[in-house]
C-alpha cells in the first residue's frame, strides 16, 4: 500500500492549490512520507489517551510558504483524485475513510469544490454519497450497499493494514487478509468511551423497536452483528468489566439460533483469548451480510446521522455488508427463513451465476452390446424393448436437456463393457419399478446394526443394493453382502495363471471360493471412519477418517489401493461421482477437495466455508458439488473452475445431509435444527420447508423417479414427503429472485405422507433400490 502512494505524491506537485491559487513548490519530503492508509480507528486509539478524545491538530505555521499540514492535505486530495481516475475504487475507499487521521481541518479541504466529488461521487447523498458527517470528525465514506464499492478488506487478495505506532505514519505494514492475527485484531483498536457502549446499543435498540413494523423486522438484523463486534472491541481494548456488563445485559436479546456462537463468545473475556480463536477470526475476516430495503436503510442512516453515533456507524462500515434492494421491506417470516448462518445471508450476486442443472444425454449403445447381452442374459431383444420405457419411468432422458452442460464440459470416464451391461440391467429393473406417490408409498426395509460396540459412524449401500458398508469408531471398515451371493476375493497370481482367459465365465473363475464370506473387515485407518462411498461399478470403496486420510479399497481383493493425504484434520465425508473416477472429500479444515482416483493430489480445492465441511454430494450430472457446513450454509461449487456458484442460507444449525432430485433441478438439505429445506438450484431460491423431525437429520434420499423424499433422523423416525406437491407452482419470478421475498407455505403436514418409528435406532442412511424399495440403516441404541 505504501508503494501505491509514491506516484500520486509526485502528481500532487502539479495540482494547483485550491486555497492559494498558485502551484505549490515541489514537496520537500520523500514520497514515502505521503499519508499511508492506516486504520483511522487504530490511530484514534493511539492518540486518544484515557479519555478517548483525539488531540486537536496543531495549527499550521504562519507565513506564505505552504505548511506540512497543507502539503499533506493537498497530497491526500491529489491521491484521491488519482485513485478515482485509475478506477482503484477500493483503495480510494480505504484512504477516504482513514483521512480522519490528519485531523478535523481536513474536512474543509476534503469537502472543498476541488474535491467534493471525491467523497460523495455524483448524485444525491441518499443514493450515491453514503457519507456521514459527524461532529468533531471529518467526512467518512460509507462503503456499504448503494453505488459505493465495498471496503477493500472484504475482497479476496486485498490487503488489510495493521495498526501503526504514533510517529510512523509513512511506514504502514501491509499484510495478507487472514494469516496475521495481530493485523486482524487491529481493527478493534477503535477507541470509544467504554462506558457509553451500553448507551449506544440500547439507544439503537430503542430506535429500532419504536420504528414502524415494516422496518423493525429488517433493522432488527443489526442487533446480533453489532452486539458481537462491540463486545469484541471492549475485550480487545481491555475494558473487561464493561465487556462483561455489556454481554450480560444484551446477550439475552439475541435470536435463539445464535446461542452456540454466544457461548463461544462468552469465553473470550481477555485480549489474550482472542488470538488464534477461530470464531473471533471468522467474525473479523468475513463481513456479516444483511439484506435490507432502501427505505429501511435510509431510516437507519438518518438516525445515526442525527444522533452522531459514530461508534456504531464505524462498525457498520467496517464489519457489515448491507445488500440494499429496491421494493417493499421483507416481513419477519421472510427474514427468519433466510437468516441464521455464521456470516448472515448470502449476497444476491452470489446466486446469479448460470448453473447447468440439467442431465447429460444418455449414451446410445452399439449393436455389439445386444450380442453381449444375448450371451450373458439369454433374453434376446429385451434391452431394446425396455429402453424406451426409461423415458416414462426414469428421470434421465435420451434427449438433450436444454439446461444440461455440454457433454464434454468436464472429462468423464468412458463406459466399459461391464458398465454398459450394468446399465442394461438397470433398465430392466426400472421397467419393473413401482411408481410411488401419495396413494402408493414404498415398503421400507431397515438394517439394524446390533451390538455395534465399535460405534457405527457411517453407512453406504451399493447402487444395485447388493452390498452394505459400515464405518466404525474403532477405525475399521466392514463390508457385508446383503444377497445370498457371498463376498469373494480374486485368486492369487499363481492360481490365475492356470485359468483359461478366453472362457465365457472367466469372471467367475478368477474368484477364490475359499475366501467366500458374508463379511469382510478392512484395516488401515488409525481413527474413527466418518464417511464411506461405493463406486458406481461396485469395484471400489472410499472411506475417510479422523486420521486425515481418504482410502480407496478394492472390492476384488479387499485391500487398500491408495491413501489420499491432503486434509490436515479429520475428514468428515467423502463421495464418489455418479460416473466414477472423481470423488470429493470435506473435513475439519473447512475446505472440500476434488480428487481423481489416479491422482494422489487433489484436482480442486473448494475454499469458502467458515467452519467444518460436514457433508458432500455430487450433482447427478457430475459438473457440480454441494457441500454442507457447520457454518450453517450450503454451497454449490463448479467442478470445471472451482467457483462457488450458489450459497444457500436458512438453516439454524450445522448441515448434515444433502440430496439432489433425480432431475438435477432441486436440492434437499437437513441439519441439526430438525428441518428439511428445499432449494431451486436454477434460481438460487429456497422453495420449501419441511417440519416434523425433532432431532438432527442425518439422511435424505429422493426416490428413483423423484416423487417421494425420504428423511431419516436421530429422533428414530423415517418420514416420507410428497416431493411432487412440494415443487409444484413455485414462485420463481424475477422480483422474488432479485429481492428474496420468498413466501414459504406452512404445508408440512399436507406434504407429510407417513412417519415410521424404530424401536430405538437412529437413522443414519437411506437408499432407494432400483425398484423403489426403501432401505434404511442405523445402529441400535439402548439409551
Amino acid at each position: 500500500m505504501a508503494a501505491l502512494h509514491e506516484e500520486p505524491a509526485e502528481v500532487a506537485a502539479a495540482q494547483p492549490d485550491p486555497e492559494a491559487g498558485t502551484p505549490p513548490p515541489p514537496p520537500a519530503v520523500p514520497p514515502a512520507a505521503a499519508p499511508a492508509a492506516v486504520p483511522a480507528a487504530a490511530a484514534e486509539g493511539e492518540a486518544a489517551g484515557a479519555g478517548g478524545d483525539a488531540a486537536p491538530p496543531k495549527p499550521a505555521a504562519p507565513g506564505p510558504a505552504a505548511s506540512p499540514a497543507a502539503l499533506d492535505r493537498q497530497t491526500l486530495v491529489a491521491v484521491l483524485q488519482f485513485l478515482r481516475r485509475s478506477n482503484l475504487r477500493e483503495s480510494e475507499e480505504i484512504l477516504r475513510r482513514e483521512a480522519r487521521l490528519l485531523g478535523d481541518d481536513l474536512g474543509a479541504a476534503a469537502l472543498s469544490p476541488a474535491s467534493a466529488g471525491l467523497l460523495g461521487g455524483s448524485g444525491s447523498d441518499a443514493d450515491s454519497g453514503e457519507a456521514l458527517l459527524g461532529r468533531g470528525t471529518s467526512a467518512v465514506a460509507v462503503a456499504i450497499g448503494g453505488n459505493v464499492a465495498t471496503v477493500a478488506t472484504s475482497s479476496p487478495g486485498v490487503a488489510a493494514v495493521a495498526a501503526v505506532p504514533p510517529g510512523k505514519v509513512g511506514s504502514a505494514v501491509v499484510v495478507e487478509d487472514q494469516p496475521d492475527v495481530s493485523a486482524v485484531l487491529s481493527a478493534y483498536n477503535q477507541q470509544g468511551d467504554p462506558t457509553l457502549y451500553e448507551e449506544y446499543y440500547s439507544g439503537l435498540k430503542h430506535f429500532i423497536e419504536c420504528s414502524l413494523d415494516c422496518h423493525r423486522a429488517e433493522l432488527s438484523q443489526l442487533f446480533y452483528p453489532l452486539f458481537v463486534h462491540m463486545y469484541l472491541e471492549l475485550v480487545y481494548n481491555q475494558h473487561e468489566s464493561e465487556a462483561k456488563s455489556f454481554f450480560e445485559r444484551f446477550h439475552g436479546d439475541q435470536e435463539c439460533y445464535y446461542q452456540d456462537d454466544l457461548r463461544v463468545l462468552s469465553s473470550l473475556t481477555k485480549k489474550e483469548h482472542m488470538r488464534g480463536n477461530e470464531t473471533m477470526l471468522d467474525f473479523r475476516t468475513s463481513k456479516f451480510v444483511l439484506r435490507i430495503s432502501r427505505d429501511s436503510y435510509q431510516l437507519l442512516k438518518r438516525h445515526l446521522q442525527e444522533k452522531q453515533n459514530n461508534q456504531i456507524w464505524n462498525i457498520v462500515q467496517e464489519h457489515l455488508y448491507i445488500d440494499i434492494f429496491d421494493g417493499m421491506p421483507r416481513s419477519k417470516q421472510q427474514i427468519d427463513a433466510m437468516v441464521g448462518s455464521l456470516a448472515g445471508e448470502a449476497k444476491r450476486e452470489a446466486n446469479k451465476a448460470k448453473v447447468f442443472f440439467g442431465l447429460l444425454k444418455e449414451p446410445e449403445f452399439d449393436v455389439p452390446l445386444d450380442d453381449e447381452d444375448e450371451e450373458g442374459e439369454n433374453e434376446e431383444g429385451k434391452p431394446k424393448k425396455k429402453k424406451p420405457k426409461k423415458d416414462n419411468v426414469g428421470s434421465k432422458s435420451k434427449k438433450q436437456d436444454p439446461n444440461a452442460p455440454p457433454q464434454n464440459r468436464i472429462p468423464l470416464p468412458e463406459l466399459k463393457d461391464s458398465d454398459k451391461l450394468d446399465k442394461v440391467m438397470n433398465m430392466k429393473e426400472a421397467a419393473r419399478r413401482v411408481r410411488l406417490g401419495p396413494e402408493c408409498l414404498p415398503s421400507i426395509c431397515f438394517y439394524t446394526f446390533l451390538n455395534a460396540y465399535q460405534g457405527l459412524t457411517a453407512v453406504d449401500i451399493t447402487d444395485d443394493s447388493s452390498m452394505i458398508v459400515g464405518g466404525f469408531a474403532d477405525s475399521t471398515v466392514r463390508v457385508w453382502s446383503v444377497t445370498p451371493k457371498k463376498l469373494r476375493s480374486v485368486k492369487t497370481a499363481a492360481d490365475l495363471s492356470l485359468i483359461d482367459k478366453e472362457s465365457d465365465d472367466v469372471l467367475e473363475r478368477i474368484m477364490d471360493e475359499k475366501t467366500a464370506s458374508e463379511l469382510k473387515i478392512l484395516y488401515g485407518h488409525s481413527g474413527p471412519v466418518y464417511g464411506t462411498s461405493f463406486s458406481p461399478d461396485r469395484n471400489y470403496l472410499l472411506s475417510c477418517s479422523e486420521d486425515g486420510t481418504v482410502r480407496l479399497w478394492s472390492l476384488q481383493t479387499f485391500t487398500c489401493l491408495v491413501g489420499y493425504k491432503g486434509h490436515n484434520y479429520p475428514v468428515w465425508d467423502t463421495q464418489f461421482s455418479p460416473y466414477g473416477y472423481y470423488f470429493v472429500s470435506g473435513g475439519h479444515d473447512r475446505v472440500a477437495r476434488l480428487w481423481a482416483t489416479d491422482h494422489y493430489q487433489p484436482l480442486r480445492i473448494f475454499a469458502g466455508h467458515l467452519a467444518d465441511v460436514t457433508c458432500t454430494r455430487f450433482h447427478p450430472n457430475s459438473n457440480y458439488i454441494a457441500t454442507g457446513s457447520a457454518d450453517r450454509t450450503i454451497r454449490l461449487w463448479d467442478v470445471l473452475n472451482g467457483n462457488c456458484v450458489r450459497i444457500f442460507t436458512g438453516h439454524k444449525g450445522p448441515i448434515h445431509s444433502l440430496a439432489f432430485s433425480p432431475n438435477g433441478r432441486f436440492l434437499a438439505t437437513g441439519a441439526t435444527d430438525g428441518r428439511v429445506l428445499l432449494w431451486d438450484i436454477g434460481h438460487g431460491l429456497m422453495v420449501g420447508e419441511l417440519k416434523g423431525h425433532t432431532d438432527t437429520i442425518y439422511a435424505l434420499r429422493f426416490s428413483r423417479d423423484g416423487e417421494i423424499l425420504a428423511s431419516g433422523s436421530m429422533d428414530n423416525t423415517v418420514r416420507l414427503w410428497d416431493a411432487v406437491k412440494a415443487f409444484e407452482d413455485l414462485e420463481t419470478d424475477d422480483f422474488t429472485t432479485a429481492t428474496g421475498h420468498i413466501n414459504l407455505p406452512e404445508n408440512s403436514q399436507d406434504l407429510l405422507l407417513g412417519t415410521y418409528m424404530t424401536k430405538s435406532t437412529p437413522v443414519v442412511h437411506l437408499h432407494f433400490t432400483r425398484r423403489n424399495l426403501l432401505l434404511a440403516a442405523g445402529a441400535y441404541s439402548s439409551q
